[in-house]
């Protein structure tokens, strides 16, 4: 078990007095690229985590080694922009944004490791964010809440780490609790738990280990596109600030002053958050067969109108949806490769595998990869493993 790695790297390289730390990835259920247009997500913190064992210390240097990538790191607390390996950028960043808000982190000492699978699209980055913020938060006292630490996460990865995102995957690692999806409303940052209660079904992530280089270039578009349709919309309708506020029936008859490629990216937002809201219904009445076919028309918008899917993601979830016992597939997250996320039903799990490495096979000449995850706590002090 990682934990238990992680915490025998520390006792070797700094001793056995340490606390001990876990922060979750994250899935989501439903609700892509809506977060940047003020809208609606359904994340979930999964149980695959950072581990983190960490021991505050005199003087002003920090040492932090990466379980990993087998590699220390050292820095003073003072250092504005000391050259650290891409990894290490992630808690550096949140001691720099604790100190702009007036917090004094001490020096400590660290290792981390994590189960989270690479490359995967379920956020490691937020999830060692979450791990260091709440850790300092609680080594040193310092009393922030939960979305305050995701804040900080979030602003750790826009200053330090270049990447501007939003803040779902900060918000989801630090507030998760186990069985429940949490609905956000990334305009208030109010949020509601609901169930999910999954029963005769399970969660299975189906990771195409590909990502395609032009995924970061049209990340930036779709999200010009959309910022170029609420400019617009809102010659038409004032009130207008963002997606959030157009509803899908609203954009009908706009399409010739907005032109169609930015027509089809507003309508998907805006039917995607439809979609986040139907989904939290469903689950409220236990209604999974409608989470599913919710999960589909999302792929399918994705792929039609946001067109951000690619042919790896498109096979896997054409594959699903013809097999028996699979109620729902989409791609997740930014797009362009990465996982697709399966509603199955635990008796058809390893047919679904089979199936859809087949025609993964028959199409690319690789396989997927499956991971089954389920819907865990948020970040928090865990329990030191027993060796």
């Amino acid at each position: 078990m990682k934990d238990k790695i992680v915490k025998d790297s520390f006792e070797t390289k700094f001793g056995n007095k340490f606390r001990f730390f876990a922060a979750p990835g994250r899935i989501n259920i439903i609700g892509e690229h809506t977060d940047y247009n003020n809208g609606f997500v359904l994340p979930a913190a999964i149980d695959k985590r950072i581990y983190l064992a960490i021991n505050a210390i005199p003087g002003a240097r920090v040492t932090i080694y990466s379980v990993d990538f087998d590699e220390p790191v050292s820095f003073d607390l003072n250092d504005e922009q000391p050259e650290l390996p891409h990894w290490a950028k992630y808690p550096f960043g949140v001691i720099k944004e604790l100190q702009k808000k007036g917090f004094k982190p001490e020096a400590f000492q660290a290792a981390f490791g994590g189960d989270i699978p690479d490359g995967a699209g379920l956020s490691s980055s937020a999830a060692l964010e979450s791990a260091f913020a709440t850790a300092l938060n609680a080594l040193f006292d310092f009393g922030l809440d939960k979305m305050s630490l995701a804040k900080i996460g979030q602003l750790a990865e826009h200053n330090y780490a270049g990447v501007h995102c939003g803040i779902m995957d900060q918000f989801a690692s630090l507030h998760g609790k186990a069985g429940q999806a949490m609905q956000l409303d990334c305009h208030s940052l109010e949020f509601k738990y609901f169930p999910l209660e999954l029963n005769d079904y399970e969660l299975i992530l189906a990771d195409t280990k590909v990502k395609h280089s032009l995924a970061a270039s049209e990340y930036n578009r779709r999200r010009y596109d959309c910022e170029e349709g609420v400019m617009i919309l809102r010659t038409q309708m004032p009130g207008v600030r963002s997606l959030r506020d157009v509803r899908s029936k609203d954009m009908y008859g706009f399409e010739g002053i907005l032109g169609e490629e930015i027509y089809l990216c507003c309508e998907y937002v805006t039917e995607e958050n439809e979609r986040v809201l139907d989904t939290c219904h469903a689950l409220e009445s236990g209604d999974l067969k409608r989470v599913g076919a919710l999960m589909f028309q999302s792929h399918q918008g994705l792929r039609t109108k946001y067109m951000v899917s690619c042919k790896e993601l498109d096979t896997l979830v054409d594959a699903a949806k013809k097999i028996e016992g699979v109620l729902g597939a989409r791609m997740m997250g930014g797009g362009f490769g990465g996982c697709t996320i399966n509603l199955v039903a635990k008796n058809a799990a390893e047919q679904f595998k089979k199936e859809s490495s087949d025609a993964f096979f028959k199409a690319f000449g690789t396989t997927p990869e499956f991971y089954q995850v389920n819907i865990g706590d948020g970040a928090r002090e865990v329990e030191i493993p027993d060796s």
